[in-house]
């Protein structure tokens, strides 16, 4: 792609996003773009394909802090009419953009930005990015994708990409070779990974979480609980007599491998109220408050509350 197309192509509009957003909103709106013209939701739209491709390549200048500063400074200039796409060997006009550009050239900037060095040899295709959803259990374990996707326009190819145990949501993966071509060979294809909530199972750090709920007597009185795991098999936790709610029991290496490092379970408890009570269970429980009557729970908080 020649130096001109790039200069004159205004990365802040195609995101829809202002010069002085920060990478966050970037990030958000790079995400939200590319879920709504995603190959595989466009289902062919030759237009929505295009439109994908714009938005990625805007992502990775504008996600990049030392492209975005480039491409700004080359920009600002261009807007200015301080240089022009190469005509009749005169490549700009006015201005030592030897100093501007701390010596190269401005059309070297650019090629640098797209693919690096425009005057030194056949330069590899551009990186190209996708994104993708995961199970919470594949990103513990790991898992293989199978994507079907188009580079420049072209025909799809089936792209086989391996997702590494333990990955955190919003981790790149990158498939070597599988980008847009160019003059010495392809680019490499980077996968944004969005891990799906699990209703039972969260991730802190390496150690996966959990609450666990209980019924009021095993908590007072104790109680030997099994606990399902991410991998599909049980766990006993025991619960001691008097056991509070928020309490927070540790299975030593049931969390997640990683880096030859495995994490715990971590089950936190959550004592559950009676919604109803009738007949003897009624009874029960106020014979337990008349036994209990001399126990008051709330004076340490009222004595601190005093302070």
């Amino acid at each position: 792609m020649a130096a001109k197309d790039l200069y004159e192509k205004d990365f802040y509009k195609i995101l829809g996003v202002s010069k002085s957003a920060t990478p966050d909103e970037i990030k958000k709106k790079y995400r939200t773009l590319a879920r709504e013209l995603h190959p595989d939701k466009t289902k062919g739209d030759a237009k929505r394909e295009e439109e994908f491709k714009a938005v990625s390549e805007a992502y990775d200048i504008l996600s990049d802090t030392k492209k975005k500063a480039e491409y700004d400074e080359a920009r600002s200039l261009f807007e200015r009419g301080g240089f022009r796409a190469p005509t009749g060997g005169q490549n700009f006009q006015g201005g030592d953009f030897g100093d501007m550009f701390g010596g190269g050239n401005p059309q070297d900037i650019f090629a640098n930005l797209f693919g690096g060095g425009g005057r030194r040899g056949p330069r590899k295709g551009q990186d190209l990015q996708t994104e993708s959803k995961i199970s919470f259990r594949e990103s513990v374990f790991g898992t293989t994708l199978e994507l079907r996707l188009s580079a420049d326009g072209g025909p799809s190819q089936n792209i086989t990409a391996r997702v590494p145990a333990g990955v955190n949501d919003g981790a790149k993966i990158r498939v070597k070779g599988k980008g847009a071509q160019g003059e010495a060979g392809p680019g490499d294809l980077f996968i944004l990974l969005h891990v799906k909530p699990h209703p039972i199972y969260s991730r802190k750090g390496e150690h996966i979480t959990m609450t666990l709920p209980v019924t009021f007597t095993e908590a007072a009185l104790g109680a030997d609980i099994k606990v399902p795991t991410i991998a599909g098999d049980d766990v006993t936790v025991r619960l001691a007599p008097g056991t509070p709610n928020g309490r927070v029991l540790r299975v030593k290496g049931r969390g997640i491998n990683k880096n030859g490092t495995t994490g715990d379970l971590l089950v936190s408890v959550e004592v559950q109220v009676p919604r109803h009570t009738e007949g003897k269970a009624e009874e029960a429980l106020k014979a337990f408050a008349e036994a209990t009557a001399h126990e008051d729970v709330r004076a340490e908080f009222i004595s601190k509350a005093s302070q």
